[in-house]
């Protein structure tokens, strides 16, 4: 015990050190079980040195300067290695390749560097993983379908990159899978096809009906308290920055990519999500009254696609929505009034010629629809009705 706490000790005195001077990172005691040299200003590379360390469990190195590849032995090491956070460097190349059998990885954080190339399927390896993030990088790959087996799969980030492919093909009937999953975000990529029903249908995890927490639970593990995830996540139409990230907090992003055809029904089978994000794709179609159903959704966006009809009464039921954006789309008619439509902004529905109602200038007629405006005959100097649909 005494011996564990000096090594401690002296990781804690390095981290300090570097806090006020750049530097490589420095050579480290064989038995060390935790490195924390987050925002130090590191420069330099990753020694692959570090891959002596066996009894390493945590290696936090998120926003540093470091350049560089991410040493081939990294995946040799990683029976011992729990958490790994790499997060805004500049580190290119490629993850390696050589993850085995026996992998004990839970979080694998590469966030916001210069990384290209594939996900490696050696990763399937690693069947306790939490976490995957590799949002913020240059991977040219089709969806990974295969992390669908991984059991302990939670948090799945692969935003602003160059995936792509048709991602409902890669959800066969009857091949259940990302059971456990919570939070995915693939937005801003090259997807493309129709939404996946099935992979809607088997996010079991989502699909639960809401059950109060009386003591709030994490999704990763915290090592006592001392590892913080620093997930970012567009929530709420704001990027935000989660330390840890709630069990009740469940993610769908699907935004920017170049899905069409019409939005599942069983996307209101997900009972318990607090964010839904499909905008700026090409999806058609009606809005449908299903979503109704999500009541503990706290942010819907689905603006800039080609959706058309009115919007769903039944959207007044999500008593807990702060964030609604159905802009730019072609839907007509009223817009609900009352609950938490009385709250959103006119900016919520611009771009919508056919919409009528309380919060825009345009009014609806008696049919509520969108009440003609008058104009001038220039020909015969008296007024003509036209419609701005």
């Amino acid at each position: 015990m005494y011996h564990q706490s000096i090594l401690k000790l002296l990781i804690l005195i390095q981290a300090l050190f570097h806090i006020f001077s750049k530097g490589g990172i420095p050579t480290l005691p064989p038995l060390v079980q935790s490195i924390g040299f987050s925002a130090n200003n590191l420069v330099g590379e990753i020694p692959s040195s570090i891959c002596n360390l066996s009894s390493l469990q945590t290696l936090l190195l998120y926003k540093n300067n470091l350049g560089g590849t991410i040493p081939k032995c990294f995946g040799n090491f990683s029976a011992t290695l729990l958490y790994f956070s790499v997060h805004k460097n500049n580190v290119r190349g490629k993850i390696p390749e050589n993850f085995a059998e026996g992998c004990s990885l839970k979080s694998f954080d590469v966030d916001d560097n210069q990384l290209e190339g594939s996900i490696p399927r050696s990763l399937a390896y690693c069947k306790d993983l939490e976490l995957l993030d590799v949002g913020n990088n240059n991977f040219n790959d089709t969806f990974p379908n295969w992390l669908g087996n991984l059991d302990q799969l939670q948090v799945l980030i692969l935003r602003s990159n160059r995936f792509y492919d048709h991602i409902d093909r890669y959800f066969p009937v009857g091949v259940p899978s990302f059971s456990r999953l919570r939070v995915i975000d693939i937005s801003h990529n090259e997807f493309s096809g129709y939404l996946p029903k099935n992979f809607f249908e088997d996010l079991i995890a989502i699909r639960e009906e809401y059950k109060k927490k009386v003591k709030p639970e994490y999704m990763i593990g915290s090592m006592n308290g001392r590892y913080s995830l620093g997930v970012y996540l567009t929530t709420k139409g704001l990027e935000t920055r989660f330390q840890k990230l709630s069990t009740v907090w469940m993610v769908i992003d699907f935004s920017n990519n170049q899905f069409f055809g019409e939005i599942p029904k069983t996307v209101g089978e997900l009972h318990s999500l607090i964010v839904l994000n499909l905008s700026h794709n090409s999806l058609t179609g009606s809005i449908p009254s299903a979503l109704g159903e999500l009541t503990q959704l706290e942010s819907l966006d689905l603006s800039s696609n080609k959706l058309q009809g009115k919007i769903p009464e039944q959207l007044k039921n999500l008593i807990f929505l702060e964030v609604l954006n159905l802009s730019h789309n072609y839907l007509v008619g009223p817009i609900p009034g009352g609950k938490q439509f009385d709250t959103f902004p006119n900016d919520s529905y611009i771009g919508n010629s056919g919409l009528c109602g309380f919060r825009l200038s345009a009014s609806c007629g008696n049919n509520g629809e969108l009440k003609p405006t008058p104009t001038k005959d220039h020909f015969t100097g008296g007024f003509n009705w036209k419609r701005l649909c």
